[in-house]
């Protein structure tokens, strides 16, 4: 074989049998192939197990896949390259034109613009409501059919809870597909209820260190195998690296979630008894006013505090300007902390009644708690907040 062959069919190493790698390796390639045509042909017409083209599916993804699912106590998983891909194909796989989608106000402002501008440019009608409104939602689902009603919970930035026992039974017995966004809560959280389809971004606590992106789909084997063809198609794929960064990060995603919801507790506390602020939007304090069904549903509270000051935004300015740990971006759920304002939040394209009832506020600030020493963060932000006083 000459050379300039050779370095395009260099030699195969193989494990021998018995002999397994620790930590499996990243399928860094697009194609797969078999040894015969005819192998070749039983696979594309699904007689035979196996990988040809990574944009329908990968060892290594599958891999993450299969993992995710399980944690989310589920059968099936799709991943994708962010979680607003995960989000965006899930809504155009599952709806056609005529649906109808019941969505809410304390809906992450993405997701609200897929469903009322993507959607609705394809004739798919939605309805608005406030997340603790079951008797709108009962009527709005007595009142049209309704395809999918999508929720997040803790939701973003307010940590308002969602009631999922309740929601799920309503949309259940209307005959809608449930959709939750469920990053906030994390992996371990909120399998036990009747949800049909979980969302993550994996770009959050799965990854940890903040430098990948992915979403992932999580429902029964059924919901996902409907959609997978759809996925593969819209072309939103995870790449083999991405998929591998990610399984590293989720080694440590119980260690890191634990301790940065134990700093996240602390920090709530030390808000919740300044007088510079109004008030502190954390299930895990009693004077949060969903704290017992938070209580009920949730292992751990989660790492997000949000939190309005008395100033307004002219405080707010003072209080992020001031912090020195926390970087002024957006994202959660890394390791480091981070600080956002109302002006960072981008347009959230709602009405001043809905703008009121989402309980957003020109002084509201969300902190995203990472693993820094827990009395540095207690330190840095109390600086903050007499800078923010003052």
């Amino acid at each position: 074989m000459k050379k300039r062959t050779r370095v395009n069919h260099p030699p195969a190493v193989e494990l021998p049998p018995g002999n397994h790698a620790v930590v499996a390796p990243i399928y860094q390639t697009v194609k797969f192939e078999f040894d015969t045509l005819a192998e070749t042909e039983a696979f594309l017409r699904g007689g035979r197990p196996g990988f040809y083209y990574t944009r329908a599916s990968n060892p290594t993804t599958r891999q993450l896949e299969q993992l995710l699912a399980e944690l989310q106590g589920r059968e099936e998983c799709l991943v994708t390259a962010s979680g607003v891909g995960a989000i965006a194909q899930t809504l155009l796989a599952l709806t056609r034109q005529g649906d109808h989608v019941l969505c809410f106000v304390e809906t992450y402002n993405p997701t609200r613009y897929l469903i009322r501008r993507l959607l609705g440019r394809f004739g798919i009608t939605h309805t608005m409501l406030g997340i603790e409104d079951l008797a709108a939602v009962e009527r709005e689902l007595a009142a049209r059919a309704t395809r999918l009603v999508l929720f997040e919970s803790p939701t973003n930035p307010i940590t308002r809870i969602a009631d999922i026992e309740a929601l799920t039974r309503l949309a259940r017995a209307a005959g809608a597909l449930t959709v939750m966004d469920n990053t906030f809560a994390g992996f371990h959280q909120h399998g036990e209820y009747d949800v049909d389809i979980f969302i993550h971004s994996l770009t959050k606590y799965a990854s940890g260190a903040g430098d990948v992106m992915g979403g992932a789909v999580i429902a029964r084997g059924e919901l996902i195998r409907g959609m997978r063809t759809d996925f593969s198609a819209l072309g939103g794929v995870l790449d083999p690296h991405a998929a591998f960064l990610i399984l590293r990060g989720l080694k440590t995603y119980f260690v890191r979630y634990q301790a940065q919801c134990a700093s996240a507790a602390q920090l709530a506390q030390l808000l919740d008894a300044h007088p510079a602020v109004a008030r502190v939007h954390y299930p895990g304090l009693a004077s949060h006013p969903q704290h017992q069904l938070a209580a009920r549903q949730m292992r751990d509270f989660g790492s997000i505090v949000s939190f309005d000051l008395t100033g307004g935004e002219a405080a707010g300015r003072r209080f992020a300007d001031t912090l020195q740990l926390f970087a002024l971006t957006a994202s959660l759920g890394s390791t480091e902390s981070l600080v956002i304002t109302p002006s960072m939040m981008g347009g959230r394209e709602l009405s001043a009644a809905q703008e009121h009832s989402s309980g957003l506020t020109a002084g509201t600030i969300r902190l995203s708690i990472g693993l820094e020493d827990p009395e540095d963060l207690l330190a840095d932000v109390a600086r903050a907040l007499d800078a923010a006083h003052s």
